[in-house]
Parts: structure tokens; C-alpha cells; sequence
């Protein structure tokens, strides 16, 4: 067995381990799982493979999700303090001073606990009265939403506003703060791009925005057009900042 047909195998393996997990409602294990298959897949450019892999990844991330939905807790959180020492399910709103990267933090130590933890981060209020939401992974995902409540700009506070979480934001507000932030990490990538590259970039605005099913689904059909794409000509991802017109 080569090196591509060994890849392929441990491909497979996880995703029947996956689907066992799927259906024995552990829902971690199967996302822990299908994250490593899809980082395998993407390394072989086994594209039709990982296609397959969006539908489970996004089930389990949904019904992680919904677990934390359904406590209709919804934290907000300004200081590390604040968090419980021992992580409980929820919804969790990060702001100033905490930033996106506390945000990932605290995602990944729901995992490693299992806890289910729906996790946003706000940025400070801007002029236009709107809180920039966040999401951090290898790349930083952003857009502007409207607050939960009418607020009033202090530039002094290093939030720009006064909110301390009084009253909660609604559930309802959380998810479609949400929902616009993977609604932006889509239309971030280029429609112009090779699959290949499509492919790769949706990959990372997904680690930044892992709760977002339409950019699960964007996935999949991109990687589904990918492996019926012959090879790029440039071996190198086209970085947004090239100058074409250069030496």
C-alpha cells in the first residue's frame, strides 16, 4: 500500500468511525473525527472524499449547537473571570476587552470538555452605532450587525458603549448574528478562484465560523467542483495582495 492509498484508508476509517458516533448521539467525537478526515482529504486533494464529509461534519456541529441553544443561556462575558471555572452549555458573547481569539479559546475548551458552547465576539460600537462580530481561526472573519438594544457611543470605555449584558441579547439575535457572520465568510471568497483555491479558503473561513451550515454546504459544492477540476496552473494559492503588474 503507498503512501496516497494509506491516506485514503485512514480517510475512510474515521468516517466510519464518524457515522458510529453520529448515531450513538456522540456528537464531539464524530465533529473531532470528521475535522481530521477533511484536513486529510484537503493535504491528498481528494476532493470528492472531502465533499462527502461536509453533510456529518455539519450534522454533528448542529446538534452540538442546538444543545447549547436549547439551555437559552446566553452569557455575556467581558473578562476571562466571568467564565465559569467549570464550562457549562450555553451561549457565550464575548466583548471588549476579550477579543476573537478568546472566543476560539473558549470554543476549543468545549470541545476538549464536551461542553456545548455557542460562542460570538463583539467588537467595540462603531460611529454608525453597529457591533462588529468576529470569527478567528487560521483567518479572521468580519461584519457588522446591529446591537440587541439601542446604545449610546462612550468613547471612553474601551467597548464604545456602556452594555454590560443588561438585558441578554435574545436568542434570536445571537443566531442571525451568527448566521451574518458565515454569511460573510462566504462572500469573502472570490467566485473567480480555481476550485482547488475555493476549496482551501472555504476550509479556513469554516475553522473561523465552524456553527454556519450554508458555509458547510458551500464547501461541499465547491469541493464537489474541485474534483472534477483538472490541476491548477500555479502550484501557489493566488494571495489577495499580489501585484500582477509587478516584477
Amino acid at each position: 500500500m503507498d503512501g496516497t492509498e494509506r491516506a485514503i484508508a485512514q480517510i475512510d476509517e474515521m468516517m466510519d468511525h464518524a457515522s458510529v458516533a453520529l448515531v450513538e448521539t456522540r456528537y464531539f467525537d464524530a465533529v473531532s473525527l470528521c475535522t481530521r478526515a477533511m484536513l486529510r482529504a484537503l493535504q491528498a486533494h481528494d476532493f470528492e472524499r472531502l465533499s462527502r464529509i461536509c453533510l456529518p461534519l455539519q450534522e454533528g456541529r448542529r446538534q452540538i449547537r442546538q444543545l447549547a441553544t436549547d439551555t437559552r443561556v446566553i452569557r455575556v462575558v467581558s473578562s476571562p473571570e466571568e467564565i465559569p471555572s467549570r464550562l457549562e452549555p450555553g451561549c457565550y458573547l464575548l466583548q471588549p476587552p476579550m477579543i476573537g481569539a478568546d472566543a476560539r479559546s473558549l470554543r476549543l475548551a468545549g470541545e476538549r470538555t464536551k461542553t456545548p458552547a455557542f460562542v460570538l465576539t463583539r467588537e467595540p460600537l462603531t460611529l454608525k452605532g453597529r457591533w462588529p462580530v468576529v470569527g478567528v481561526g487560521r483567518v479572521v472573519v468580519r461584519t457588522q450587525v446591529d446591537p440587541p438594544v439601542e446604545l449610546e457611543r462612550d468613547p471612553i470605555r474601551v467597548s464604545r458603549d456602556r452594555y454590560m449584558g443588561d438585558p441578554p441579547p435574545t436568542l434570536e439575535w445571537f443566531e442571525d448574528a451568527a448566521e451574518a457572520l458565515g454569511d460573510a465568510a462566504i462572500a469573502s471568497v472570490a467566485a473567480d478562484l480555481h476550485p482547488w483555491w475555493r476549496v482551501e479558503e472555504l476550509v479556513e473561513k469554516l475553522e473561523a465560523c465552524p456553527d454556519h451550515e450554508k458555509l458547510h454546504q458551500a464547501l461541499e459544492a465547491a469541493a464537489l467542483e474541485a474534483s472534477q477540476s483538472e490541476p491548477p496552473d500555479d502550484i501557489r494559492r493566488p494571495d489577495p495582495f499580489d501585484n500582477k503588474w509587478s516584477f
